[in-house]
């Protein structure tokens, strides 16, 4: 038996997001079916993230255990070969010792959640970023973000599904950067609760289009009540960027 660890991107809007769930088609399911296409082997695909219906991933990494020998780019081949046509593609795949986790190994995540701000709609980025009309001022968004850094309860930011034992975590960047209409909001942490980034970006949205001062962000922090949450961003503009070993 053979572990390998992958290195996966993949295009959210399709899915149901990564798990397997019995109602729609999932990132695992699809690999999973690939795998064992190329192997005969029934066995589990697991990622260092759980991402939701939509969004996406530039290096999500995952690993699976197979019984049969091969050699990691036949492996990276073959599987990319019987994953088509799902817009999912193995960029790397490496042999890793029995007691490495995709998930349990991993000690950092990071995200980046991307915002076009125009009013021409979008065409070809559809469902690959939020398309915000009003006018943003990333400087005040900049600004709000600095309060969410560190070590906090984060309640108000965690969706109401989550099951994470403890709503306290560790930011350890946010960070707000403009490129002409391109806005990105830059996460980094060992690990996210629910809506985590999403529940933050939305929150900075607003600060971006002056419906709340940058004080209501360390505000609603600090209230540690979902309630008190601006707003939710959509999936369609977060994109899981890497995993930390």
């Amino acid at each position: 038996m053979t572990r390998f660890a992958l290195t996966v991107e993949y295009d959210g809007r399709p899915f149901m997001g990564w798990q397997r769930q019995a109602h729609g088609p999932s990132v695992q399911q699809a690999l999973e079916e690939a795998v064992f296409s190329v192997t005969g082997e029934r066995t589990a695909v697991q990622a260092a993230g759980r991402t939701d219906a939509g969004v996406h991933a530039l290096a999500m990494r995952a690993h699976v255990d197979v019984e049969k020998p091969f050699a990691p780019f036949r492996l990276m081949e073959a599987i990319n070969a019987r994953v088509r046509p799902a817009p999912v593609a193995v960029l790397g795949c490496e042999a890793v010792p029995d007691d490495w986790h995709a998930r349990f190994s991993c000690v950092g995540r990071s995200y980046v959640y991307r915002i076009v701000n125009r009013r021409a709609p979008l065409t070809w980025g559809a469902g690959l970023a939020w398309q915000v009309p009003q006018p943003l001022d990333a400087a005040a968004m900049a600004a709000g973000a600095a309060a969410l850094v560190g070590r906090h309860d984060f309640t108000t930011f965690r969706s109401a599904h989550c099951q994470a034992d403890s709503p306290v975590r560790t930011l350890d960047r946010l960070d707000v950067v403009r490129d002409g209409d391109a806005v990105a909001v830059h996460a980094a942490a060992r690990s996210f609760l629910h809506h985590q980034v999403r529940s933050m970006v939305g929150c900075l949205a607003l600060v971006g289009m002056g419906r709340w001062p940058v004080a209501e962000v360390a505000a609603a922090l600090v209230a540690r009540d979902r309630g008190r949450l601006g707003l939710n961003a959509p999936p369609d503009g977060l994109y899981f960027v890497a995993g930390d070993y």
